[in-house]
């Protein structure tokens, strides 16, 4: 027993010397140090009978993790949805006889040679993305080729569908699901889940997801971490053809919350189109707002214009709530000259403080932390692959702590398959130390696994960090950002609810 207060003694003497004499060694040395001690070291305070960390975290979610004291009840979604393809990328490149050889990215594809450099750039970087394929016969002999390809699964796609699908699984939930449904796509949606008949139509829309293992190699590229890559010829969803539909439905099923997505898909239809569609949305969402709160989960985009009409065409400001990853932060930071908008990319697991910084940002100068903005924008839900971090304005939004440790637990297991985490099957990559800025004035802070929820202040704006337990062979990363962001939303409880009564 003497030894480990000894070595704990050390540890803290060692810290406290390296912080005086050099901060910034700070978290790379913590990082070193609690990985080369006994981890029980770590835990036998709070947990004596824990064999690591990733037991410790799990056991604290399931004890920390609450429902909020009010239910949405009724939840309207839409208004993308389609069939996903899901087929192994590098196999199914080879299959179209593409050779290996340099990622380059492109905004939108246009051939089998745009789709092989743009697959491998983000491929290289481990990142997901999402591109147009501009030629629709090109396209379909593509998606003929992915889903005769041997190992080849069909599932539910588009984030209203499959956020749709998550919500669906709480039996008191009643769940509106309006978008482009085919009669495989129908076929395949939870039975709960009601979806009006005019957003019915005749066939489905087919995108193609493109999956890569950590560590899988195609000539000289390496993946650094499980993703996936998308693609497809969606026009239907690229004109967000059932928004009115969707806008007709809501008088009749009276949702105390609405959850948007498709916004991505229109930035391949060209700027005519959605320049007046933009416009539109704005105006609808402008009359919904005023009956329930709003949710937009975000998605992959590279038109920077098209990403500042939608945040300056009081599309962004106009939302409650917001969910996104860490390529669509950084972007929509470089598009409104935010912070950190110098860098190309993430190197690795994206900095808590950079993060921070441009959170707090987007709610400056897009939310309603400005107490004198009109804006209604007061919670984001962010969301990596080592840690999530919930931001909230304050007087807005209670079980914070709930939520984003619901949301890490969901990705914890639905990357594994399972129901629950299993801690044999995930291992911890987030950061043990951080800050919460890279350029104000900044709070250490350290990651407490018996209590992982850590929780810092900026001004009056709250952040709440969990870390991930990340799946060490994922079954299926696709759609992971929206059931994140639903079983977020499920245990989240806005404070002004008087229309909810």
């Amino acid at each position: 027993m003497w030894m480990k207060a000894v070595l704990v003694a050390l540890l803290a003497f060692a810290l406290g010397y390296l912080y005086h004499t050099n901060p910034m060694l700070q978290n790379q040395t913590l990082h070193l140090i609690t990985q080369s001690i006994p981890q029980s070291l770590f835990s036998s305070q709070h947990e004596p009978n824990s064999a690591n960390l990733e037991e410790t975290i799990s056991r604290a979610w399931d004890a920390l993790i609450t429902a909020p004291t009010r239910q949405w009840g009724r939840i309207a979604v839409g208004v993308n949805a389609c069939i996903d393809v899901v087929v192994s990328g590098v196999n199914l490149l080879q299959a179209l006889a593409l050779d290996p050889g340099y990622g380059h990215d492109h905004d939108v594809l246009h051939s089998k040679e745009d789709l092989k450099e743009t697959f491998i750039h983000y491929m290289e970087r481990g990142a997901a993305a999402e591109r147009f394929f501009s030629d629709k016969e090109v396209f379909q002999r593509i998606a003929r080729a992915a889903a005769e390809f041997p190992g080849s699964q069909v599932y539910v796609g588009g984030n209203a569908a499959l956020m749709g699908q998550k919500l669906a699984s709480y039996p008191e939930l009643e769940v509106l699901l309006c978008g482009p449904v085919g009669p495989k796509l129908h076929e395949l949606l939870d039975d709960h889940i009601v979806v009006p008949p005019q957003s019915l139509q005749e066939t489905d829309e087919f995108h193609l997801i493109l999956e890569y293992k950590a560590g899988e190699r195609w000539a000289s590229s390496q993946a650094p971490q499980a993703n996936r890559f998308i693609l497809s010829h969606d026009v239907s969803n690229g004109e967000m053809s059932t928004l009115e539909t969707f806008l007709d439905s809501l008088d009749e099923f009276q949702p105390r919350l609405v959850v948007l997505s498709g916004l991505h898909m229109m930035e391949g239809m060209g700027r005519a189109l959605w320049e007046n569609r933009i416009k539109e949305f704005a105006v609808a969402i402008a009359d919904v707002r005023n009956e329930a709160p709003i949710h937009l989960e975000l998605a992959s985009m590279t038109d920077r214009e098209y990403m500042s009409i939608i945040t300056k065409e009081q599309v962004l400001p106009m939302v409650n709530s917001i969910g996104l990853n860490e390529q669509e932060l950084l972007f929509l930071s470089q598009a409104g000259g935010g912070p950190h908008s110098d860098l190309h990319s993430w190197s690795g697991i994206p900095d808590v403080g950079r993060v921070s910084d441009i959170l707090l940002w987007i709610l400056e100068q897009h939310g309603q932390a400005d107490p004198d903005s009109e804006a209604h924008l007061t919670r984001i839900h962010f969301h990596t692959l080592a840690y999530h971090v919930l931001v909230t304005v304050d007087g807005h939004w209670r079980n914070q702590r709930s939520t984003v440790a619901a949301g890490a637990r969901v990705a914890s297991s639905q990357a594994c398959g399972l129901q629950a985490v299993d801690v044999s099957k995930v291992e911890l990559k987030a950061p043990l130390s951080f800050y919460s800025s890279f350029t104000e004035p900044k709070e250490s802070l350290v990651l407490d696994p018996s209590n992982p929820v850590t929780v810092w202040q900026r001004r009056n704006v709250s952040f709440h960090l969990s870390p991930v337990l990340i799946c060490k062979q994922p079954l299926r990363t696709v759609g992971l950002g929206d059931a994140i962001s639903a079983e977020g939303l499920v245990y989240s409880e806005i404070v002004s609810q008087l229309h909810l009564d």
